[in-house]
């Protein structure tokens, strides 16, 4: 077969080893390789990436996205989008989601990959239809998970379904817990290529248990002819499989694909380089752990649950909570591991942990998965959870919830006019705070300036080089730098 890639280091592989944290400059000098190396599609930005850039640092996320569009020429982007919320976990108004993705097709952003952990395909095939009548491109995704009641044959019907959609071109099928087997995938990929007809298939597996290589390998085998990869330094460990890796593996097995591999090192040196200036993480291949496959925590999930109990003074508690994810996740009627329902679970196996009361304090969205406002469930709630969780006064009041259905006309009454998509978007999803804040900020920075970061090495190195040199001054207007050899005690020398 002729085996097409889709390259995540800038959306996926980002988001799982740095928290979507990366700006725009640091993509700066790899955007021209990334742009001639023959990706099929390049997948961009999702509505996580613009909530951290906007908080964070206060970059501009419509800037930072058509930077990168700019520098892609040529290329097919997309983005992720679910189908009931854009950016947080609560309900976004149809007429918000419909404008999110008709503002992205405007800047370019073209395709998008659909995805719903309850498989709501009405909801799902409403949003494909928007997309599809905006002139962008609607990938549904079959998002896998390792629960009792997911066989091969409901994963194969959603596909069926899916792949019949007006405009549906490609069909993806993710991993996004790392937990799919190869023996598994032997006869789930299979199932759904059968299913699908001819439609191309794309494949996206996190290699958390090192073992999404082999999984692609056997959707090879199945038909599937797409496969989602990272460079090497945003590869590997909770990310994806590297680019440079799966290369060598397609050409082993006698397939061919339309990769320039010559452009693979200078995108793995701008990467490695952005680790090294802000002291992030580059990917390695996971060493095997057994219990991934009990509580399905994402990889990008599991930093934000440490870092949220560390910041509590309760890093110790991560195992108890890991233990109490999978209980959880059983008494929640198995949802797939991915956003949100991953959130869901491990927030509420963190409550029930630190309270020791388990179910006592239930979070809002908890209460809305119970009642069915994401979609249907997969399988009942515990009868014994469920009363616990209706039983507060809090989920009384929920009982009676209807998600917000405001005309866009009614929106846009709430802000000035004359207001921007792109504004009224942000000031919709964020708070006027931070886009008050991102509007009175310096200009979006392009410039890479690898050497800010190592000037301070540097000068320290040449105090260490020159014996006879005991200071040295940089100076300029507003800013003034002194480094200066610190004399040792005289019983010292």
């Amino acid at each position: 077969m002729h085996i097409e890639f889709v390259d995540q280091t800038l959306r996926d592989g980002q988001q799982s080893h740095w928290g979507m944290r990366m700006r725009a400059y640091e993509a700066a000098e790899a955007l021209p390789h990334i742009a001639r190396t023959g990706f099929k599609v390049v997948d961009l930005t999702g509505a996580g990436m613009f909530t951290v850039l906007l908080r964070e640092y206060a970059d501009d996320p419509w800037a930072t996205t058509d930077f990168l569009v700019r520098g892609l020429p040529g290329n097919e982007l997309r983005s992720g989008l679910r189908t009931i919320s854009v950016i947080g976990f609560a309900h976004t108004p149809e007429c918000i989601i419909d404008l999110w993705a008709q503002t992205l097709i405007k800047h370019g952003v073209t395709s998008f990959w659909l995805y719903d952990c309850l498989f709501d395909l009405p909801t799902m095939r409403r949003l494909s239809d928007v997309i599809t009548a905006a002139g962008g491109t609607a990938v549904p995704a079959v998002m896998y998970g390792l629960t009792s009641v997911h066989d091969d044959a409901f994963f194969a019907d959603r596909a069926k379904e899916m792949a019949s959609w007006p405009g549906t071109e490609t069909l993806y099928v993710e991993d996004a817990a790392g937990v799919l087997t190869p023996d598994r995938a032997a006869t789930l990929l299979p199932a759904i290529r059968a299913a699908t007809g001819n439609i191309p298939l794309e494949l996206h597996c996190h290699a958390t248990t090192g073992l999404a290589q082999h999984n692609y390998v056997e959707g090879i085998k199945a038909g599937f002819s797409w496969l989602h990869t990272a460079s090497r330094p945003l590869a590997n460990g909770v990310s994806l499989p590297s680019t440079e890796s799966m290369v060598t593996v397609v050409e082993a097995l006698g397939h061919t694909h339309s990769l320039d591999t010559a452009q693979f090192v200078p995108v793995a040196e701008n990467f490695a380089r952005a680790a090294r200036a802000e002291c992030r993480p580059l990917g390695e291949v996971a060493e095997y752990d057994p219990r991934v496959y009990d509580h399905q925590v994402p990889g990008g999930m599991m930093g934000t649950l440490r870092n949220q109990l560390a910041t509590h003074g309760m890093a110790e508690r991560l195992p108890q909570v890991l233990e109490e994810i999978p209980q959880v996740r059983r008494e929640l009627g198995e949802p797939i591991m991915a956003t949100p329902f991953s959130q869901f679970v491990g927030i509420q196996a963190v409550l029930n942990v630190v309270t020791g009361d388990r179910y006592s304090m239930v979070p809002d969205e908890v209460v809305h998965y119970v009642l069915g406002h994401y979609g249907p469930l997969a399988a009942p709630v515990d009868p014994d959870v469920r009363d616990r969780v209706l039983s507060g006064p809090r989920a009384q009041q929920l009982t009676t919830w209807e998600r917000p259905a405001p005309t866009l006309a009614e929106v846009r009454r709430r802000y000035a006019a004359g207001m921007s998509d792109e504004e009224l978007l942000l000031r919709f999803m964020t708070s006027d705070e931070e886009v008050d804040r991102m509007l009175a900020a310096e200009p979006l920075r392009t410039d890479p300036r690898w050497a800010a970061s190592s000037i301070v090495p540097e000068l320290e190195g040449l105090l260490a080089e020159r014996s006879g040199l005991t200071s040295v001054s940089v100076s300029r207007p507003g800013l003034q730098v002194h480094l200066a050899r610190r004399a040792q005690p005289k019983d010292a020398r």
